[in-house]
C-alpha cells in the first residue's frame, strides 16, 4: 500500500509556497472549506490550514486536518499535478468525517483536478436507451 502513504514531498509546508499559492492560484469554496489551487508540473502536494477560529481545541483541528490528509492520500494517484491548499471555516468543526470527505472531493471536482464520477447503473452503456428515443409508445390519434 505504497500509493496511499503520505510522504514529505507530498506536503507544502514552506510559507512562501502558501503565499504563493494563495497569490497565484486559483480558488473555490464550499461552506465548511475553501481549497486554493496552483498547477504545477510536480505531483500533487496538500497544505492544511485549520485556524483556532475554526475550533479552539486542538483536538478538533487535529481531527479535520486528519480526515483531509486521509481523503488527499487516497485520492492522490486521481488528482491532477499542483498544489493544493485547504483552509476550514467555522462549518467544519460541526460536520463529520464523511461530510468533511465530500466536501474535499466535490471542490477536487469542481476545481478540474479530480474527474468527475460517473454514476454507476445497472444496464450496460451500450444497452441503455438513448435519450432521443421515446420510451413509451406513441399513443394513436395523437
Amino acid at each position: 500500500m505504497t500509493g496511499a502513504r503520505f510522504p514529505r514531498q507530498a506536503r507544502v509546508r514552506a510559507r512562501a509556497d502558501f503565499d504563493r499559492i494563495f497569490k497565484q492560484g486559483r480558488r473555490t469554496a464550499a461552506p465548511s472549506m475553501a481549497l486554493h489551487w496552483l498547477p504545477e508540473p510536480a505531483p500533487p502536494r496538500l497544505g492544511l490550514a485549520v485556524s483556532r477560529k475554526v475550533d479552539p481545541r486542538a483536538v478538533g483541528r487535529n481531527r479535520i486536518k486528519r480526515v483531509l490528509r486521509d481523503a488527499f492520500r487516497h485520492l492522490r494517484a486521481q488528482l491532477a499535478p499542483g498544489a493544493y491548499v485547504v483552509v476550514a471555516r467555522i462549518p467544519a468543526r460541526e460536520a463529520d468525517n464523511a461530510a468533511l470527505r465530500a466536501a474535499f472531493e466535490q471542490l477536487l471536482t469542481r476545481a478540474g483536478a479530480l474527474p468527475a464520477r460517473t454514476a454507476a447503473g445497472t444496464m450496460p452503456a451500450d444497452l441503455a436507451p438513448s435519450p432521443s428515443s421515446p420510451t413509451t409508445p406513441a399513443l394513436p390519434g395523437g
